[in-house]
């Protein structure tokens, strides 16, 4: 079992940008291949945000490409979330997500809302 852990969501004005977090902190972390994000809006099901691959591409929705960037820092088993010029559209839970060659792990999930 591995342990995710998001940080750094919260309330942001449309056109603003913030920084999410996500790290690995406890279990058999080295069996993480890759990590990526998530989101589901109230109502919605979740749906991909960003991602790296197996093969250390990105892929990201088309509702957030120029806008947000994945990044990541394999040393600290992290993976962060760039997002700029948010719409009220973005207002979701963000879910950190990472894939073992057997499993999948979720993070508990950190809100952010756009709002004025």
């Amino acid at each position: 079992q591995v342990q995710l852990v998001e940080s750094g969501g919260g309330l942001v004005q449309p056109g603003g940008s913030l920084r999410l977090s996500c790290a690995a902190v406890s279990g058999n972390v080295d069996s993480i291949i890759f990590m990526g994000w998530y989101r589901q809006a109230a109502g919605k099901a979740r749906e991909l945000v960003a991602t790296f691959t197996s093969g250390g591409y990105i892929n990201y929705a088309d509702s957030v490409k120029d806008r947000f960037t994945i990044s990541r820092d394999n040393a600290k088993y992290s993976v962060y979330l760039d997002a700029r010029n948010l719409t009220p559209e973005d207002t979701a839970v963000y879910y950190c997500y990472g894939r073992s060659r057997l499993y999948s792990y979720w993070g508990q999930g950190t809100q952010v809302t756009v709002s004025s």
